[in-house]
């Protein structure tokens, strides 16, 4: 039942909104659009919470909304921790411990719309702004970011080209935005109306076309920044292809292929690449 409804509930939507483009299509992609930025889960539970008081909550601002961020103190380098899409700070736990051991000063962020940051919705571009914000007051010269809070990182970096930035880690990141946005309006089975109207939508909104934010394409700025990138060869939520083609661009970037981590790779062995290449 279900693997029915996960399958029914998209379809129904879609056809809701394939059916109200015959009105109007601006309509339709203006819902699209807001269906696709916001996250069903993110928020912190009581588990989650208790780790995160072990740290130093500290809110920063950006546009009025309440981006959190999480201190904890060391005398090593700055890291910066960017969690993905439907998550929040506290997944960083098991790494976090590692970082300490090493006396790294840490901090992490929610993402907009997720754990305890504010916002209505939730994009790479918005968050990448977030993460400026916290770059700088923090200065980091590591940023950690899994799924789209590597391709955030990246984004950012492409954008404010900070000096202070050394190394770059990216797990499991997504390449295209393109082919994500293709995931979801396949996934909803949006007509070509609805699909062109989004496209517009997001090119009135962000300035762009989908097509032009690329994680791969804006790693071809990150000159000075030693990369590297890991990648689960059976990741089902973002392809190994597109670990593949951001190390292409990137220059000065190392790619650590896994199997059988999956997308979340939250696993020692891969916690272990990670403080090796940090240390080094």
């Amino acid at each position: 039942m279900k693997k029915f409804l996960s399958k029914a509930v998209p379809k129904t939507v879609g056809a809701l909104l394939n059916a109200s483009s015959i009105i109007s299509s601006n309509y339709a992609a203006a819902k699209a659009l807001s269906l696709f930025a916001t996250p069903r889960k993110g928020l912190v539970n009581k588990y989650q919470e208790h780790f995160l008081n072990t740290s130093k909550r500290i809110p920063l601002n950006y546009n009025g909304f309440s981006i959190m961020t999480y201190h904890w103190p060391g005398n090593n380098n700055t890291v910066l921790l960017s969690h993905g899409w439907e998550s929040n700070a506290s997944r960083w736990r098991k790494l976090i411990a590692l970082l300490q051991n090493e006396k790294y000063n840490i901090v992490a962020l929610d993402a907009p719309a997720h754990g305890k940051s504010e916002s209505k919705e939730f994009n790479a571009i918005l968050y990448s702004e977030y993460i400026n914000v916290v770059c700088n007051k923090y200065e980091p010269e590591i940023i950690i970011g899994h799924s789209v809070g590597g391709m955030a990182s990246v984004f950012y970096q492409n954008k404010y080209q900070s000096k202070n930035l050394k190394k770059l880690v990216l797990l499991g990141a997504p390449s295209e935005f393109k082919t994500i946005l293709k995931s979801y309006t396949d996934l909803l089975s949006y007509n070509e109306s609805v699909v062109k109207s989004l496209d517009k939508l997001i090119e009135d909104t962000f300035g762009a076309p989908p097509s032009a934010f690329s994680t791969a394409k804006f790693a071809k700025s990150l000159n000075g920044v030693e990369g590297l990138i890991i990648h689960d060869k059976k990741d089902r939520i973002i392809s190994y292809r597109d670990a593949e083609l951001i190390h292409k661009n990137f220059k000065n970037s190392l790619l650590i292929s896994t199997s059988g981590f999956g997308h979340s790779l939250n696993n020692k062995e891969v916690y272990d690449h990670i403080i090796d290449f940090i240390n080094n």
